[in-house]
């Protein structure tokens, strides 16, 4: 009989090899005891805002990013984005509308929406995250809630990462950034 170790080397699939025991509650365990999390700042264009509006805000990410005293990552993630639902949505007002020249526009939006699904355009929600690791529960609660208010200060609203968000994070790792689409084999 093979040990835990020998089957993990033998062994075709990723997970088999990555020290990661669970993805819960918005956390990676990992088999050392440690826990992976963060928090997901959600983006705002400070390039629309007035040059005073985005100074402040540059000082303050600088002032948030000089008070961390410990190892965090920062980690930028690009989300496939799908428009499924908004093109269903689409295509019931065209099919309510009687009105010729907002079918004409329904119809000019879907094209416009198809074309951005091919795969030329690739478009993506690109995701900024601030991950970290911590073995004690209590101090990546407070950790968490220091991140969250830091980033509050700044004028940016971030939460703490979801299991998804941690799935997406790890694919773009372990694909490098790559996406992989899948086709029907022929023989």
């Amino acid at each position: 009989m093979k040990d835990s170790a020998q089957m993990t080397s033998d062994s075709k699939f990723t997970e088999s090899w990555l020290p990661i025991r669970q993805i819960l509650n918005g956390m990676i365990q990992l088999d050392n005891g440690y826990y992976v999390t963060g928090v997901k700042i959600y983006p705002k264009n400070i390039f629309i805002m007035d040059q005073q509006a985005q100074d402040a805000i540059i000082y303050n990410l600088r002032n948030f990013y000089n008070t961390i005293d410990y190892e965090f990552w920062l980690i930028i993630a690009d989300r496939p984005v799908d428009i499924n639902l908004y093109l269903a949505g689409l295509q019931k007002l065209y099919n309510n509308t009687t009105s010729n020249a907002i079918r004409k526009i329904i119809v000019q939006d879907i094209n416009k929406a198809n074309q951005f699904m091919s795969v030329e355009y690739n478009v993506v929600d690109t995701e900024y995250y601030i991950i970290f690791q911590e073995k004690r529960l209590e101090l990546l609660q407070k950790k968490l809630h220091n991140l969250i208010s830091g980033l509050a200060t700044c004028g940016l609203q971030s939460s703490q990462t979801s299991n998804n968000d941690l799935r997406v994070i790890l694919d773009n790792l372990l694909n490098g950034g790559e996406s992989t689409y899948f086709g029907t084999v022929m023989s």
